[in-house]
């Protein structure tokens, strides 16, 4: 819709595929899900019909289990046509967890951005028994609960190597601007960042699909975090930055295909939702930092709820994210407190 008005989000499928099934979403485009053993737990893989193979689109967790439901999947709504390619829309574990797999075993090509390909390897490489220095003096840093502390220090840290298949040298790099053919459709290829830097999202030109991973998601907004790799990144100012020029490219028929929950319609509504949401969180935050506080006590503001358990983590890197775009737009100070954790204070 053009007029000025907005349509709403709707979802043509209540339901999603069972485990080792499909949903034919448009012609020669199936939807598949994978468990993932967390609180969001499922990821969803899209096939796309190239003929005399398949071009799949993210892979799940590496794993026995994983690779189990794989083989339903490619013995039944695969019909036994064999992967030739995989795209892996970003790097995170339960998107290019299998593609090493699908590599080696399945003589598969691999085709995502560069940064991907970097990071996904190079954290698979990565493996630590216990975290190292630089991970516990971040925590510190963010004021982390001393008893969740004390745990995260004993403990063996999350390794993607536990859930990321090894990967072989060699892909092909997608990049800004690119146009590619998958699945008979030829389609454009636009890079969002602040979830992960430089995902990739496919928008046909033949029809109103739109491949999102996980920059366009509904009902949830991706987590968006700061990690010891680069405290004093600003990963809410790219997500921002590529919202608002995604949004440029939405229509309200194309039906988004991301990385969990239901496919939808109602794109530029949604995109707008995600840019508010994180305006109005940044405005909460920065109320809150009326007197000095540790990210760890940020939570409330941002969240309009308490944080426990698994959630934590995710919670801690995404308030920190937050207080550092404020830190760097110059609303608010930091300083150092005798432990090691960062106070953040409005500038009034």
């Amino acid at each position: 819709m053009h007029d000025g008005s907005v349509a709403g989000i709707r979802y043509p499928w209540d339901t999603p595929p069972a485990q080792g099934e499909a949903i034919e979403v448009a012609e020669g485009v199936l939807w598949m899900r994978l468990p993932l053993p967390m609180a969001l737990d499922h990821v969803n893989i899209y096939a796309l019909d190239e003929g005399d193979h398949w071009t799949i689109i993210d892979t799940g967790f590496a794993g026995k289990k994983s690779r189990a439901i794989w083989g339903e999947l490619l013995s039944g709504p695969l019909m036994g046509k064999p992967v030739g390619r995989v795209i892996v829309t970003h790097h995170h574990p339960d998107h290019v967890g299998l593609a090493g797999w699908f590599q080696s075993e399945h003589g598969a090509s691999l085709w995502t951005t560069r940064t991907a390909w970097l990071f996904a390897r190079m954290l698979q490489l990565d493996e630590q028994e216990k975290p190292r220095a630089e991970t516990l003096a971040f925590y510190r840093s963010c004021g982390m609960d001393p008893a969740i502390y004390k745990e995260r220090a004993k403990e063996r840290p999350f390794n993607f190597a536990d859930v990321v298949a090894p990967m072989p040298l060699g892909f092909t790099r997608i990049k800004q601007g690119d146009v590619i053919k998958i699945g008979g459709r030829t389609w454009d290829v636009h890079i969002g960042n602040g979830h992960a830097p430089e995902h990739a999202t496919f928008w046909s030109r033949n029809d109103n699909l739109v491949l999102s991973g996980d920059q366009i998601l509904p009902s949830i907004s991706s987590n968006i975090g700061v990690y010891a790799t680069e405290p004093d990144a600003d990963p809410v100012a790219d997500w921002l930055e590529a919202c608002e020029r995604l949004e440029t490219l939405t229509r309200d028929d194309q039906l988004i295909l991301g990385g969990h929950k239901l496919p939808f319609t109602g794109a530029p509504l949604r995109m707008r939702q995600l840019i508010d949401n994180h305006h109005g969180a940044l405005k909460r935050l920065q109320d809150h930092l009326d007197s000095p506080k540790t990210a760890a006590e940020c939570f409330m503001p941002l969240f309009k709820r308490t944080i426990e358990g698994s959630a934590y983590g995710l919670a801690l890197v995404e308030a920190l994210a937050h207080l550092n775009h404020l830190y760097h737009v110059g609303v608010v100070r930091r300083t150092v407190r005798d432990d090691g954790a960062y106070l953040w204070q409005r500038i009034d």
